[in-house]
This record gives C-alpha cells, structure tokens and sequence, in this order.
C-alpha cells in the first residue's frame, strides 16, 4: 500500500543467537526453512546491519564476539540475495554523533563537498519540503553533483510520523517547558500595570524565562495590548498600556529545544462583560476539542466539533482557522512542529502521545482580542493539558 515498514527482527535474529546459543545445526536449518515458508515472497529492500566495539545491554564480551562474528558470517552468505548496508558505530553508546566538521558560511563548498561524499552511495535521498532549515544553495550543488533524480521531496512525510508520537522522554522535556513557560507567564503578568510598555512586560517574561531555565527560545515572548492585539502575529513595539486595556501574552520555553506553549491574557483593571462573554466561548472550544482528542477520531472530527462551538459567532469574532498544531523539538524562527494541524479536511487519525498546542484566541477586529490555551497530550480517554492554564482572564489590579 506504498507504506515504508521496519522490522528490528528478522529470521536472521533467530539463525544468529540459534548458533551462539549451541542448537544443532540440523535442528536450527529447519527452524529457519519454517520461517522462509511463512514470509514467502516477502524480501527486504533493504538490510542494515549495525555494528559497534562493546555491548549495547548486559551481554558477555565473549558472548558479544560471538554473536557479531555470526551477523557479518550470514552478512557475508546473504550477499548476492540481498541489499545488505552495514553500518558502524564505533563510538560508546552515549557517542550519537560521528562526526562534527565545521565550515565557514563564505565556503560554500566547505558544507557540499562533505555531504556529498556522505550521500553519495545512497540511491534515494529524501527531503522534507517544508523544512526551515533546507537551503536552495545548498540543494542545488548536491543535485548538480549527484543528479536530480536521486532527490525525492517526500521525505517529510518520513519523519512527521516519527516526530508526531511522543516518547516518555520527550514528554519530559515538555513537561518541563510547561513549567518554565508558566513561570515566564507569571512572572509578565504580575507588573501589567497603565504606563508601562508592551516592551516592559516581554522583558520581564524574557527573562523570568531565561533564570528559569529556558534556552535560546524557537519563537521570542509575544505581547500585544488594546487594538493591536486584534491584528494576528502583532508583537511588543514599544506601546503604552492604558487602563482597562487587554493584554495577549503567548510565551514558550525552549528545554532541549521542546516547547510547551500558552496564551493567557489579562487585563490592566477589570474585565469588561464583552470581554468575559468571549473568553467563554475561548473555552468552549477548548472543553470541545479536548473531549475529541482521542485515538479513532480524525483532526478533521475534532476541527467539527470546535467549529460548532464557534459557528454561532463567527460573523462578530476572527479566528485563524487552525484549532491546534503538533508541537516538539523545533528551532527558531518557530515552535510549530509542522507535523499535524487541527483543522478542517485533514483526516489524520488522533494517536495516543500526540501533542498539540491550542491556540483559541478570538479577535474583534480593530477592537481587542481574547486569547488562552494549552499545550495538550492525546489519551485514551482524551486531550489532557501539560499546561496548566485556568483559563481565566487575569485582572491586574
């Protein structure tokens, strides 16, 4: 069905610690003609043995020896029948970098010429098209030296669905963005007081951000206050903040380069009843979403549900469209993974320890905006937030 599968196992697993673990040669020669009978004509495309110079778990040296010297005697028989890759490494198990070569940006062949000798054996080289990182002026000297028709612009779609599920680890790392996104938060919103700048308040959460932990962030402190927050992607710009004035605030930590992000907003005085009456609906989308965030519904499923919240209001309110994106490791200049939307028309099923921010925020053009969210992980039994917004609009009195 045009689907890429890895197997960590195969056949040669069994043959391999068959012989070092002594079962007679007779006995394991049919174990092994069982297992061709059942994969049939299912062959790999491809084969890649690692190797490394020490034990990855709990094995003997001697045992170790022993089960590698198999791998590469098999390797070594199954030649002509397979497209064997062997792979070294030959660092220690805390070495996940072969090489560092630096280059000076002038140099352009300083980065090319490398990275072509590295990609030079391989037959298909895949791109992700969407990458911020992915250079013109660099593709086209790789293409130029190693022909066009070895590039495929697919290669995105590789890595979004590695990217898009959650390792325990990596649910770690934005767990503790969250708190380091919450305490910048807080840290903003307790000086929001008429007189001060826009500037003043992203420069107390930058660096409540920064002393509690956050590394260079993928997108800086967002403030915007009164009218400009009704504008989408407006920042600080050295504006004054009057009384009764909303304030929008979307802060994201950067640890190992995660980030959980959160919008808040509050307001230099009271809120005013307009104000309240469309957080409530900032919310309604929000318990909408949440609640069909769960392994079997689609994006799109979730999407519906938000909009029917929204619907009733949609001639008086802007909303950007997009109900949540995936968010994880990225770098500047943003914390948008890129692997999956929340909106309308994408069908991608809901997965567990998939992980999304939701960014709700409701603007009355030209007047004010309301703006909360959270960053939320994808269960069995629904969205639950990493974050831990009240989903209050916070007075500053």
């Amino acid at each position: 069905k045009g689907k890429i599968v890895i197997l960590d196992r195969f056949w040669w697993s069994t043959y391999v610690y068959g012989k070092v673990s002594g079962i007679d040669n007779v006995v394991l020669e049919k174990i092994i003609e069982l297992e061709e009978l059942a994969w049939k004509n299912l062959v790999p495309d491809q084969v890649f043995l690692l190797t490394n110079r020490e034990p990855f778990n709990e094995e003997s040296t001697l045992e170790w020896n022993s089960l590698r010297d198999e791998y590469l005697s098999l390797a070594e028989k199954q030649e002509s029948k397979l497209k064997i890759n062997r792979v070294k490494n030959e660092g220690r198990i805390q070495e996940t970098v072969d090489e560092i070569i630096g280059y000076r940006w002038e140099g352009i062949d300083e980065v090319t010429a490398p990275l072509a000798d590295v990609l030079a054996p391989s037959h298909a080289i895949g791109l992700d098209a969407f990458s911020a990182g992915l250079r013109l002026g660099i593709i086209q000297p790789l293409q130029e030296r190693l022909g066009s028709e070895r590039f495929h612009t697919d290669g995105g779609t590789i890595l979004d669905g590695q990217r898009l599920i959650k390792r325990e680890r990596e649910l770690d790392c934005l767990r503790e963005s969250a708190r380091i996104t919450e305490a910048g938060l807080a840290a903003a919103e307790a000086i929001i007081t008429p007189g001060i700048t826009d500037n003043d308040i992203a420069a107390e959460g930058a660096r409540a951000l920064i002393a509690e932990g956050s590394e260079f962030m993928s997108l800086q402190p967002i403030v915007t206050s009164g009218h400009r927050i009704s504008v989408i992607h407006v920042n600080h710009k050295r504006t004054p903040i009057a009384a009764g004035d909303p304030v929008f605030l979307e802060f994201g930590s950067a640890y190992q380069r995660y980030t959980a992000p959160m919008m808040r907003t509050a307001v230099a005085g009271r809120a005013s009843t307009e104000m309240q009456a469309v957080r409530d609906i900032c919310r309604g989308i929000y318990e909408a979403l949440i609640s069909t965030m769960r392994p079997g519904n689609t994006f799109d499923d979730a999407a519906k549900a938000a909009d029917a919240v929204l619907a009733p209001h949609a001639d008086n309110l802007f909303f950007s469209g997009v109900f949540g994106y995936a968010v994880g490791a990225q770098f500047p200049p943003s914390w948008v993974e890129g692997t999956g939307y929340i909106a309308r028309g994408q069908m991608r099923a809901f997965e567990e320890n998939m992980v999304f921010h939701l960014p709700i925020c409701l603007r009355i053009p030209g007047r004010w905006g309301i703006g909360i969210s959270d960053t939320v992980l994808v269960t069995a039994q629904g969205g639950v937030a990493l974050t831990s917004n009240n989903w209050r609009i916070h007075e500053c009195l």
